[in-house]
């Protein structure tokens, strides 16, 4: 910053954010290079775009590189707690490592207690209101911060009734203004939250001027020094009577192709988000949409499909809520004894739990089934199932995988709550939903890959329309998805 100054440029707060995700030694070199090529005058800005232009990879014809590092699986960390106890920990470690995602940011200095608020409120003393007397971030005097976890959300006739808690107590506000009530309508329930509070305009008490989410920063994302591709499914349901098997039989025999443009050859992942099987017993007369009785002999045709993938790409494996196993999330890796032995002997292949972060040629990828997606399309006006990936946009505002409890997502009592999304990633990859859907938002590559099942009856009950039998191809040097159709 002092070097942009003394040269005469500004720089963007958006471009000052990006810059702090290089790695120190590139900062200094990036606004070298940028100061270079841009023109001085007298309001010279550095923008965010100029920072893009300048990073935007090279291509590389040299040996393709091929790492991959698991940075967080949940399997060895699962240590379930009981009762009320158990939740209690849960809910107390998501609010700690959600403040501390929040302490990033400037208003989080002006974070107050609640106990504090409702006190200063009662005793109607405007002048303790605001403690330190500083300005709002709008720049107006008169209001406070507080954060904490979002326990209800209910409509009145003058807005939006929100109460969120933290250690100290609860606080119930309203939303009146349009803005205002846009914003929560749109939070995930038990999601943390910061709401900026001022004295009721058009309802009596407290009322919310300003509501902000953990949220991910706007960044460059990571890139594979050389290219290199991975590929993304999910939901392949084996052992159901609507599993796509010619259409996937076509898929493995793509990946084992020489493609003319040689993209083919340059795969070097295959990740699979979940459902590898249909399982038994998951949902009433399931019995009559399967193929395969038995979950073992499920999971041993699975093996022998996934066998056929060629040995030089590394599959990553995620559970979902048809696979084997714990059903509460997090969810340990598929259980090997028995059930999974097969895939477990494919050399080629690891098995993760749900949720998992992993690096791959330096690339972040967070891997999710997506179970929590329900309930997010359910609770958030404005959403669908035929866009799978603005729900997966509000997980990431909230910086949780599955925030809401008691619904139709079952949520263990773990001591650690190993579903707040503490590092930002470059790809989010989810499936469950049977719907295609790519995205970016802020830097990070939202995909839901859709599956590998027809149209059920319960879909067609309930009105979704899947789109299976589709990949989605990501050059993870460039970060630009493109899907392959094997319909």
């Amino acid at each position: 910053l002092s070097y942009a100054v003394s040269k005469g440029f500004q720089i963007h707060p958006d471009a000052f954010a990006m810059l702090k995700g290089l790695e120190s030694a590139d900062v200094l070199k990036t606004v070298q290079e940028i100061i270079k090529s841009k023109k001085p005058s007298k309001n010279a800005v550095i923008l965010v775009e100029d920072i893009k232009g300048l990073l935007s990879p090279k291509k590389n014809d040299g040996p393709i590189e091929q790492t991959c590092t698991v940075l967080m699986d949940p399997t060895p960390k699962v240590t379930t707690g009981e009762g009320v106890e158990g939740y209690a920990a849960l809910f107390r470690s998501r609010f700690e490592k959600t403040m501390r995602i929040l302490a990033q940011r400037p208003d989080s200095k002006r974070i107050s207690k609640i106990a504090s608020v409702k006190q200063n409120s009662r005793n109607n003393n405007s002048s303790k209101f605001v403690e330190r007397g500083e300005k709002s971030l709008h720049g107006s005097a008169g209001s406070t911060i507080v954060a904490g976890l979002l326990m209800s959300r209910r409509t009145k006739k003058n807005g939006i009734e929100i109460a969120v808690d933290d250690y100290t107590g609860i606080l119930t506000v309203t939303a009146v203004a349009e803005d205002a009530k846009k914003q929560a309508a749109a939070l995930a329930m038990d999601q943390m939250v910061m709401l900026e509070l001022e004295n009721g305009k058009g309802a009596p008490g407290l009322t919310v001027k300003n509501i902000m989410s953990p949220d991910i920063p706007d960044h460059l994302p990571n890139r594979s020094k050389s290219e290199a591709y991975a590929v993304l499914i999910s939901d392949l349901h084996v052992g159901s009577k609507y599993f796509m098997e010619k259409e996937f039989l076509r898929f493995l025999d793509w990946l084992s192709s020489d493609d003319d443009n040689d993209i083919v050859r340059k795969i070097k992942f295959l990740c699979i988000g979940g459902d590898v099987i249909d399982g038994i017993g998951i949902f009433p007369n399931q019995d009559k949409e399967l193929l395969m009785m038995d979950a073992d002999k499920q999971m041993s045709h699975a093996a022998r499909l996934l066998a056929k993938v060629p040995k030089h790409i590394k599959m990553l494996v995620i559970p979902g809520n048809h696979d084997p196993g714990r059903r509460a999330l997090p969810q340990p890796a598929i259980p090997g004894k028995d059930l999974a032995d097969h895939l477990y002997g494919l050399p080629n292949c690891t098995m993760l739990g749900n949720p998992a972060f992993v690096d791959l040629n330096g690339v972040k990828l967070l891997m999710f089934h997506g179970q929590s997606l329900d309930d997010v399309i359910a609770t958030t006006p404005g959403l669908s199932y035929s866009r799978p990936a603005e729900a997966m946009k509000v997980l990431l505002k909230a910086r949780h995988l599955a925030p809401t409890y008691g619904e139709r997502t079952p949520v263990a009592p773990e001591q650690e709550d190993m579903m707040v999304i503490t590092d930002v990633p470059d790809i989010f990859h989810a499936g469950h939903v049977h719907v295609t859907d790519v995205q970016s938002y802020r830097g990070t590559l939202i995909v839901n890959s859709g599956a590998w099942q027809s149209q059920t009856k319960f879909q067609q009950t309930m009105g979704i329309t899947p789109s299976p039998g589709m990949a989605i191809l990501v050059n993870l040097a460039t970060l630009q998805p493109s899907i392959q159709d094997f319909n």
